[in-house]
């Protein structure tokens, strides 16, 4: 729960109020993304618009006020080639899939979006580790961006110490949204929840994101 309630308190300064008073939630509950779109509304005033997927946005009735869609990239593409998306979504979350900079580049077509947003995270690290605002004049290659606050993002090398800048490694998270472990499942827990060593506090882990 608690890391849960880091993650809600980066919603209230990530989104506003206006974002909030309509978030589709049309993922399972089986998948984590749904814990940004029920909770992140309902923690700060706000309201979420059911639909049984995201696919069912274009049949939602037109006075929905679905501000803010949270959802993947493959799904995402395949609302905009049904010309699905309503005008009243102004926000757009892609994550869970990597973004391609062609889908970003037609999802700025839309004429009323005023925000497009690139969100990476494990479940192990309670949904979103990084986020990135993607501008209109889409980068190549897009950003995950950097951490949410009291988040940690180390990339290292195989002794697991960081690297230089522009060499690859393996990232590994630590911080408040990270998860205990795996329930009844100690030999894999101590396999990707390790010791951070970069921490100056003793008893802080990192995941090893693979």
């Amino acid at each position: 729960h608690h890391s849960a309630a880091v993650l809600m308190h980066w919603v209230r300064d990530a989104f506003s109020p206006r974002e909030l008073s309509g978030v589709l939630a049309a993922t399972s509950v089986c998948f984590d993304l749904s814990v940004f779109e029920i909770f992140g509304p309902l923690s700060w005033g706000g309201h979420f618009i059911l639909a049984d997927n995201v696919l069912e946005l274009a049949a939602l009735p037109g006075d929905a006020g679905v501000r803010l869609v949270n959802t993947v990239p493959s799904a995402m593409s395949a609302l905009l080639a049904a010309g699905g998306v309503p005008e009243s979504v102004e926000t757009l979350c892609l994550a869970g899939e990597p973004l391609p900079r062609s889908l970003a580049e037609r999802v700025w077509q839309l004429p009323r979006l005023r925000r497009l947003l690139n969100l990476y995270g494990p479940s192990e690290d309670t949904t979103y580790s990084t986020w990135a605002e993607i501008p209109q004049d889409v980068p190549d290659p897009l950003p995950i961006g950097r951490p949410l606050p009291y988040t940690r993002a180390y990339v290292l090398d195989e002794q697991q110490q960081p690297v230089a800048p522009g060499t690859p490694g393996e990232l590994y998270l630590a911080g408040a949204g990270l998860a205990r472990g795996y329930l009844n499942r100690p030999e894999e827990t101590a396999a990707r929840f390790l010791p951070d060593r970069l921490s100056a506090h003793p008893q802080d882990r990192m995941y090893r994101t693979g």
